[in-house]
């Protein structure tokens, strides 16, 4: 079963197209990163496969059903990790934790979650005393604790700084090598490309481009640019065969650098 199948996705609000014929799909165990400017059309996709929001069109199966009318034996099978979450502050990690854990019907040890996302230290204290960071752990493991298939992230490291994003991507790919599905949106690229096997663009309501980071909207084969200092200052050519290019160039060339498109590069060409 491929846990998530789109066809011919719509949805309109009041006349404006939001989502515009989209097709999908996510193979089990990936994590699959869902990229696109504000206003795109993301949030309204990852709603209708959440189940939260009905479509106009088109046919949606997430993990064999239909969100739309799937059941709460549906619901126990994925986690939802939102971009913003309230949280019971009062309460311990570990209370809260337990307390999620109770809504599912075959949920994951509590104990053994809280290690997961990295917070045994911090299983006694109150919600309201943890950094932006830590809470934002506890929001992964209010997503996993029922033991899903399926998980659905929306900008996980919004105000992350550096050093706490790089963990948080270690827990996603731990997750996804236990055979967890992950659908990804974020607005960092090199967290796409850092987290993803897979990654789609959408603009306007329609995926413009998919693939892998190193081959979506032609990147593999797009032109290396190659820059070099002479005695006539600096120069900058473009070229398909920068190893040939180089290998040509005078003795006297210095700093010379080969450089490919990003994937920033990419992605802005695809939603300008």
């Amino acid at each position: 079963m491929t846990p998530i199948e789109v066809q011919g996705l719509r949805k309109a609000y009041r006349g404006r197209v939001a989502v515009d014929g989209i097709d999908l799909a996510v193979p089990a165990g990936e994590v699959f990163a869902l990229l696109g400017p504000n206003g795109a059309g993301k949030t309204t996709t990852i709603e209708i496969l959440e189940g939260h929001r009905r479509r106009d069109a088109g046919t949606v199966a997430v993990l064999g059903e239909d969100p739309g009318t799937a059941g709460r034996r549906w619901r126990a099978r994925i986690g939802i990790v939102l971009q913003g979450a309230a949280d019971a502050a009062e309460l311990t990690v570990r209370e809260t934790v337990r307390h999620f854990a109770g809504f599912y019907p075959a949920p994951r040890d509590p104990d053994e979650v809280i290690a997961a996302v990295g917070l045994t230290g911090q299983a006694g204290a109150r919600i309201r005393t943890l950094s932006g960071g830590q809470r934002r752990r506890v929001d992964v493991a209010l997503g996993v604790v029922g033991g899903p298939e399926l998980v659905f992230l929306d900008e996980p490291t919004t105000g992350f700084d550096p050093e706490a994003r790089r963990r948080f991507w270690e827990l996603i790919r731990s997750l996804a090598a236990n055979g967890t599905t992950i659908l990804l949106t974020t607005h960092y690229l090199d967290e796409a490309e850092a987290l993803a096997a897979r990654l789609a663009v959408i603009a306007n309501g329609r995926i413009v481009a998919s693939g892998t980071p190193a081959t979506i909207g032609g990147r593999d084969h797009a032109q290396a640019t190659v820059s070099w200092r002479d005695a006539t200052g600096a120069r900058e050519v473009r070229t398909d065969e920068p190893v040939r290019f180089v290998g040509q160039l005078p003795a006297d060339a210095a700093d010379v650098r080969v450089t490919r498109p990003t994937l920033e590069d990419i992605y802005l060409g695809l939603i300008a």
